[in-house]
């Protein structure tokens, strides 16, 4: 069965570096999750105050259910903080949210990759769900349709752009963050390298992602070079 063909292992080291990159993330925000700021703000107030410092007052604040399901709605303009970030004065949670609320303020600059992700991201959904199944059903049946595998790996493609595009927005939003958190005087020169490993640790996921995605091209195209 082609589930257990020798290729799988290109994502071996892919697996480990995405359950390396979920446990460090993991653990590196509840080590700093006990770290309160001398400041005393909460994520709630220092997104607020740095929206309105940038003359984005139309942006909401949200609170949202989940752990780290902290994110920006470019399309509502709202910025969502998880239950832990939201009324949080740790280290970590104002880490988390000037990240979040640099993503806000990359919409407004109208920042180049996270403007070509926002566009992206409609066309490559449906398309990175159906590569897969399609490239799947046509290295079964190749003799018939086996054009279906180049359909999964233009899709599949798609996928690994967005996942490269990705990483600049997010190292972008996590240099804003700190300049912004120093700038305002809501960390002092102790708590900074805090939240900075808080962010760093965060990295880790999206550059596995990265990797995971772009394993899994290769794989693709090794399986479709077999059927030739």
């Amino acid at each position: 069965m082609f589930f257990f063909d020798p290729t799988f292992m290109l994502l071996i080291p892919a697996f480990i570096l995405a359950i390396y990159a979920q446990s460090k993330v993991k653990n590196t925000f509840a080590r700093y999750s006990k770290v309160r700021a001398l400041g005393g703000y909460t994520g709630e107030q220092v997104s607020r105050a740095l929206l309105d410092m940038r003359g984005l007052g139309d942006v909401k604040v949200e609170p949202v259910k989940g752990r780290l399901t902290d994110h920006y709605d470019p399309r509502k303009r709202v910025l969502r903080l998880s239950e832990s970030v939201y009324d949080s004065d740790s280290v970590a949670a104002l880490g988390v949210a000037a990240h979040e609320t640099g993503h806000a303020l990359q919409h407004a600059d109208n920042y180049g990759p996270l403007t070509l992700r926002s566009s992206l991201v409609p066309v490559v959904g449906f398309g990175s769900n159906a590569a897969l199944p399609l490239f799947f059903i046509g290295f079964l049946f190749a003799n018939s349709i086996g054009w279906l595998m180049d359909v999964g790996i233009i899709f599949f493609t798609g996928a690994v752009a967005l996942s490269l595009i990705t990483l600049p927005v997010e190292f972008n939003a996590s240099s804003r963050a700190m300049l912004l958190l120093k700038e305002g005087g809501y960390l002092n020169e102790q708590e900074i390298p805090h939240a900075r490993a808080v962010l760093n640790a965060a990295a880790w996921t999206y550059v596995a992602a990265v990797t995971m995605a772009i394993s899994q091209l290769v794989r693709m195209l090794i399986l479709r070079g077999m059927r030739n």
